[in-house]
């Protein structure tokens, strides 16, 4: 699923080419995407035809085009979707589930091969949607309160790493930046967060911030053709990593061979020597 770095490269490329333009027809070629908006397909073609962006903004993985600093549209990649700056000209994609047709002679297209993504319409949401109130702010945003998370990190027994995945604690990280935080800071993700020091807990969230301003710059993480920016480009941050999906390889601190473990029905990926497994209270 798409994490903080690639939904802020869609979000950056949408606002290079839509803000101060109208959306002046919207077509849904399959109404999914849009379950969860309650005026369906076409009351949300309705709400929204006519408007004018006028800011694309971000909270963790979701991001909402802000229409007439009114309302807005809410969107979710999914894990498989895609928001495309195209030529109206441009081929179809296969998986195209709604297309917006704009003032600026462009489409912006919504793709979605698996569709767990979406779109929605969120009156009165051009600030923050109240859809996502309930969503932390992320480490890269600039009122993100270090103190007051490691704080609430600490004062859990849950897994280090499940709260570095709770968005409601930390906003943006997924299974891969978490892996690689945790990696940097020397930490098995198993780790109690009340058996965390203050240093440790502030470190890793300062890693969490680190790789993903990293991978930001290098256009997100892609491992297949389906995690693009707005003009379908792949990022590269994947040839950057030092633990996920490199399992039996050396690691790039000790020369240990990578492993990898069952984690929440995906996988977490560490050095047994650098990231040694945590003892169990007795």
């Amino acid at each position: 699923m798409p994490e903080l770095p690639e939904v802020e490269v869609v979000r950056r490329g949408l606002e290079r080419h839509v803000i101060g333009v109208t959306i002046d027809a919207v077509e849904v070629l399959h109404p999914r995407p849009l379950r969860r908006d309650p005026l369906g397909p076409d009351g949300f073609a309705e709400a929204v035809r006519g408007r004018t962006i006028t800011a694309v903004r971000r909270r963790g993985k979701y991001f909402w085009l802000a229409l007439d600093d009114t309302d807005a549209v809410l969107g979710h990649l999914g894990m498989s979707g895609q928001m495309l700056i195209q030529a109206p000209t441009a081929a179809v994609e296969r998986h195209l589930r709604v297309s917006f047709a704009l003032s600026n002679c462009a489409q912006m297209r919504f793709v979605d091969q698996r569709m767990f993504g979406g779109v929605s319409y969120a009156p009165g949401g051009a600030d923050l949607p109240d859809e996502i109130t309930h969503i932390a702010r992320d480490p890269l945003d600039p009122e993100f309160d270090v103190d007051a998370v490691v704080r609430r990190m600490r004062g859990r027994g849950s897994a280090v790493k499940r709260q570095l995945l709770d968005q409601t604690l930390v906003s943006g990280v997924g299974n891969i930046y978490a892996d690689e935080a945790l990696w940097r800071t020397g930490l098995h993700g198993e780790r109690p967060g009340d058996r965390l020091t203050r240093a440790q807990a502030t470190q890793v969230l300062g890693h969490a911030r680190e790789v993903m301003g990293e991978a930001l710059v290098q256009g997100g993480t892609s491992f297949d053709d389906l995690y693009v920016n707005v003009n379908g480009e792949s990022g590269y941050f994947d040839r950057s990593l030092h633990a996920y999906g490199r399992e039996d390889e050396p690691c790039d601190r000790c020369g240990t061979a990578i492993r990898r473990a069952s984690f929440m029905n995906r996988s977490s990926y560490f050095c047994p020597k650098c990231q040694p497994v945590p003892r169990l209270r007795r």
